[in-house]
């Protein structure tokens, strides 16, 4: 599973020109699932984003966490995350699970994070999505699980 992390001051994403996720201050999650994944990487996988310290402190530390700010999270799926581009001019997407058994992984991210986030909102899945963000910071991570 890998996870590009944003830190947002707000972002949304729509589908056909009408928003269906919005959020504040949090994260906006592009969340990708390999073939290979399991039940067991969402949840190490909610752990990491949730409890990541990349919010400042008084002093300007990061410090702070998702959780300890009361944040928002958004959540899109992004199979490209796993394009190979090692050969050729176009993407190879062989190592992204296949939609139907990606789906039942992203729901199940969106589902435990609903559990400890108070506002999750997400795009649709394998939906064509315009994002829309303002990255604090700008604040970027990649996480993948182990």
């Amino acid at each position: 599973m890998r996870a590009v992390v944003q830190r947002v001051k707000k972002a949304s994403v729509e589908v056909d020109g009408k928003v269906v996720g919005e959020i504040g201050q949090g994260f906006l999650v592009l969340l990708g699932v390999a073939h290979k994944d399991t039940k067991e990487d969402v949840d190490w996988m909610v752990e990491k984003v949730l409890n990541l310290r990349i919010f400042e402190n008084e002093e300007g530390k990061f410090d702070r966490s998702l959780l300890d700010i009361d944040g928002d999270l958004l959540v899109v799926s992004q199979f490209t995350l796993y394009g190979d581009c090692s050969k050729g001019r176009r993407p190879s997407f062989s190592s992204a699970m296949e939609p139907h058994k990606a789906k039942e992984l992203y729901d199940l991210f969106i589902a435990k994070a609903k559990e400890r986030v108070k506002r999750v909102e997400s795009g649709i899945f394998q939906a064509m999505m315009d994002v829309h963000l303002v990255n604090q910071g700008p604040v970027t991570l990649i996480i993948e699980s182990p």
